[in-house]
């Protein structure tokens, strides 16, 4: 589990392909302090396991599955990448819960430049539109980020985020522009809201979950 603040802007120093899954090498000098074998680190947005690490650098292998789900299809050597470790039990929790389950992937439709703010704006898929909320939570590249503005046009729906210069500065999304991808995560409650409501249709809640603590009527 994650909280979508960054530690460190790392870097991809070697991609190697192997039947279904890829081996990254990510050189990140403070996320692998007192890394373990086994140990999880969010690569932008997306939960990997370290299966080799040294001073400098950790290496994780990559299912064909995040392959298919994330921006990591794509990742080549000199990549720039937000990184994480596992939150600790007793941090505080600084962004919001993210597990680095990628839903999928958005485009990036347009960037806003101001005097200190940066607002970006991402193409929503059809899939997701559902679960991201105005001035709720999205973990985009694995930043936690509040939804500043919400939309649904006749040509898809879309949402944007306003972005400080500390965010801007030490994540690859100040970086971005329109065209490029990012990984996409929605809030883990909406998604069990979801799960909740699609299954109701079908079946009858248990009665502990469908009246009140309390027996109030």
């Amino acid at each position: 589990m994650f909280t979508g603040i960054i530690e460190e802007l790392g870097e991809v120093t070697r991609v190697e392909p192997n039947a279904d899954v890829v081996r990254l090498t990510v050189r990140g000098p403070k996320v692998v302090e007192g890394v373990r074998h086994g140990d999880s680190i969010a690569v932008s947005g997306v939960c990997l396991t370290v299966v080799e690490s040294d001073a400098m650098s950790f290496s994780a292998d990559v299912m064909a599955q995040t392959l298919r789900m994330s921006t990591l299809d794509t990742v080549a050597a000199g990549r720039p990448v937000n990184l994480e470790r596992a939150a600790l039990v007793g941090d505080r929790l600084g962004g919001h819960i993210v597990q680095g389950h990628v839903d999928g992937t958005a485009e990036v439709l347009e960037v806003r430049p101001g005097d200190e703010w940066r607002v970006i704006r991402f193409a929503l898929p059809d899939a997701l539109a559902s679960l991201v909320v105005d001035k709720g939570s999205i973990a985009v590249d694995g930043v936690s980020l509040t939804v500043s503005a919400l939309g649904d046009e006749a040509d898809g729906s879309w949402f944007e985020v306003s972005l400080i210069p500390e965010t801007l500065a030490a994540t690859t999304l100040g970086r971005l522009e329109p065209g490029d991808r990012v990984n996409l995560e929605t809030d883990v409650l909406a998604r069990h809201v979801q799960r909740m409501l699609r299954l109701d249709g079908h079946r009858s809640l248990p009665s502990s979950l469908a009246e009140p603590v309390g027996g109030a009527r």
